[in-house]
């Protein structure tokens, strides 16, 4: 009995030993896994923070590249860097706004809906345009003494109407977000007239209006280019809203920055005495002016149209690789060739803007005539050869006509009409160029009806090679009528100069002998 018992305790203490020894195992795994824990967690800081600080350098290194940029070539002394700055953010706001309301208002209309549709929304987005443009240029050459306060307006008044969209995403108060989106847009086109209209009052000594034109076009491409992105993925992950309030907060404190741009940007207002308002006008623009605005203007026609017209043969499988029966490649869907499309209108429009930043000594008025002439010669390539990769060529050559083009405009806006009514011009030829590129994509939506390329390239590359010619033969009788006048003065001078010699020779007798 007493060797049971015995067996008993020496089996309940090896038990105990054994749970003993358990748990200090636990213990000894318990404090082995919470200093790995730690360790772990040591080690995930120490690498966030290093990940961050590298992060910090990087943007730190990358604002003082992108300010060595800006500021090249003197226009760190004259206020160009930083009116490029404030360009940069406006473009990258502005393109936040575009993202946030994709979903809703400004691109609610699909490119497969009905053409009538699609018809009636570029109308009705691009109509503020026609209206209120014209004049927008008068007010601001109205206030030329407060430009710094005209520029930040339009920013603060975008600010505000992104606050008032942002509250109408949730109820989806669509009335409040077609007004604001239209809002945003029209104080866009009013920053831009502006911000074009002071680009002299900027220019350094070593750099052309076209070169800095460039640049600012360059990096307002850039910055919403990079914008894009963000935007939409902000917009799938935290909704439309907190992108418009992002975007609000963006252009409030862009609109500080405008007010302390350089007080030599604005110019007092000399109003001569008795004299009328300035209206402008093409007719009252000179013609080199007026041979810039319609070249550009055929340009936006072609780029309305082109934009169009390829979206819906796309949509319509109306084109020969995706056409049924065809021998089809499987990469090329649609969707891969939209977003092919526009990928190289997106570069198109970047080797534009630096291309003119390169073109420092050329005359604007030989780039407008050149660009016009390099697109007439690919759409009639295009309509003969049309496939994948002459779209892609194209739209390619039509962004970058249409950057290159506007740019070199917008230096002659810059050097022919003077200051007083500089805005008011830019403001007609804002108003043009738009009501151009809708009536273009409207000619597109009709003409895609055909569902054949060929026709509707065609026809636009007809009507681009009779604008060119029309220019070409308005230009050549315009130089010919200058060398003719200078032919005749010079003649009249030497006239003059000679009866003036003759008076003065004292061999030879008066005419009137009463002297």
């Amino acid at each position: 009995m007493e060797g049971g018992w015995g067996r008993a305790r020496d089996i309940s203490r090896r038990v105990a030993r054994g749970a003993a020894d358990a748990g200090r195992a636990g213990v000894r795994a318990s404090r082995a896994t919470a200093g790995a824990t730690v360790r772990a967690s040591k080690a995930t800081a120490s690498g966030t923070a290093r990940a961050g600080k590298a992060t910090a350098k990087g943007a730190r290194k990358v604002g003082k590249a992108t300010r060595r940029l800006t500021y090249a070539n003197g226009a760190g002394r004259t206020g160009l860097g930083r009116l490029i700055e404030l360009s940069a953010g406006n473009s990258a706001s502005d393109a936040l706004v575009t993202v946030a309301l994709a979903s809703t208002v400004f691109f609610g209309v699909p490119v497969g809906e009905a053409r009538g549709s699609v018809a009636l929304y570029l109308v009705i987005t691009m109509l503020p345009f026609g209206l209120l443009a014209p004049f927008v240029g008068p007010i601001l050459d109205r206030f030329r003494s407060g430009r710094r306060y005209v520029m930040a307006g339009t920013l603060f008044g975008r600010g505000l109407l992104c606050f008032a969209m942002a509250a109408a995403v949730g109820p989806g108060d669509l009335p409040t977000l077609f007004i604001g989106a239209l809002g945003v847009l029209v104080l866009s086109k009013a920053y831009n007239v502006s911000r074009a209209a002071i680009m002299p009052s900027v220019l350094p000594a070593d750099i052309t209006l076209v070169s800095a034109n460039a640049r600012v076009a360059l990096f307002t491409l850039v910055s919403a280019g990079v914008a894009v992105p963000l935007g939409a993925g902000l917009t799938a992950w935290l909704g439309s809203a907190l992108v418009l309030r992002v975007a609000m907060v963006a252009f409030l404190l862009l609109g500080v920055a405008a007010v302390r741009l350089p007080r030599h940007i604005d110019s007092p207002d000399l109003e001569e005495e008795g004299a009328a308002p300035r209206w402008r006008t093409l007719l009252k623009v000179g013609p080199a002016v007026a041979e810039a605005v319609w070249a550009n203007v055929a340009l936006r026609v072609f780029s309305g149209f082109l934009l169009f017209f390829l979206l819906f043969l796309v949509q319509d499988k109306a084109v020969p690789w995706l056409a049924a029966g065809q021998l089809q490649d499987p990469f090329f869907d649609i969707p891969k060739t939209i977003a092919l499309l526009a990928a190289a209108a997106g570069l198109g429009g970047l080797a534009g803007a630096a291309v003119a930043n390169w073109t420092r000594n050329h005359s604007p008025q030989l780039i407008v005539l050149v660009t016009l002439a390099v697109t007439v010669v690919t759409s009639i390539a295009t309509a003969i050869f049309f496939g994948l990769w002459t779209a892609l060529a194209i739209s390619l050559v039509t962004a970058f006509a249409q950057e290159l083009g506007k740019l070199a405009l917008d230096a002659i806006v810059q050097r022919e009409i003077g200051e007083e009514v500089r805005s008011s011009t830019f403001g007609v030829v804002e108003a043009m160029l738009q009501l151009a590129w809708v009536f273009g994509g409207l000619v597109g939506l009709v003409l895609s009806l055909s569902e054949s390329s060929v026709a509707g390239l065609v026809t636009l590359a007809v009507a681009l090679t009779a604008t060119l010619g029309w220019l070409l033969i308005a230009r050549r009788r315009r130089v010919r009528a200058t060398d003719d006048k200078l032919r005749r003065q010079r003649a009249e001078a030497g006239g003059q100069e000679l009866q003036l010699t003759d008076s003065l020779d004292p061999t030879k007798p008066l005419t009137n002998p009463n002297t």
